[in-house]
């Protein structure tokens, strides 16, 4: 699946990539599973990179382009000569942070078991570059954690030896 791009949002990926130097070079054995996960890393950690592919069958070079934007799911950008440039957007990262809602602590034998409740910042990426990430504030209680996602979710309660409920 191909990301599609604007005209408009292609030619500013174009002027950013400008400045880029190739970070994955395909050689002769063509693209293979190796160099494809190398891609993948690469797009997951710049965003928009540039390959430069050797040989001199302008052919092969466009199949592999089409094959590395089918499988990776990344936007062809340009391609000049034997540079490719790729983009595809990072996938979205939840950030959590966490500061104690009692930072002097509680007293011990309070009647709160397990973890105090803490206050938990919550920084979600929006969907456009231009815009700052939402952040939440959320109280977790000591039963309850925090999913990748941002959403809270309670701990599943224990379960019992049957040795223990019969005695």
């Amino acid at each position: 699946m191909k990301l599609a791009l604007t005209p408009a949002e292609r030619a500013g990926l174009r002027s950013q990539a400008h400045a880029l130097n190739p970070v994955v070079m395909i050689g002769g054995d063509g693209l293979t599973p190796a160099v494809l996960k190398e891609i993948d890393l690469a797009l997951n950690s710049h965003e928009l990179i540039k390959v430069r592919v050797l040989g001199d069958d302008r052919m092969a070079r466009v199949a592999i382009y089409d094959s590395i934007c089918e499988e990776l799911g990344a936007a062809p950008v340009q391609h000049i000569g034997k540079l490719l440039v790729l983009y595809r957007p990072r996938p979205e990262v939840v950030e959590v942070e966490t500061a104690s809602a009692f930072p002097h602590g509680i007293a011990r034998g309070a009647g709160l078991r397990g973890k105090a409740p803490q206050e938990v910042l919550v920084v979600k990426p929006s969907r456009s570059a231009t815009r700052a990430p939402s952040r939440t504030r959320i109280t977790v209680l000591g039963n309850e954690r925090v999913t990748a996602g941002g959403l809270v979710k309670r701990v599943k309660e224990r379960q019992k030896s049957l040795k223990k409920q019969r005695g």
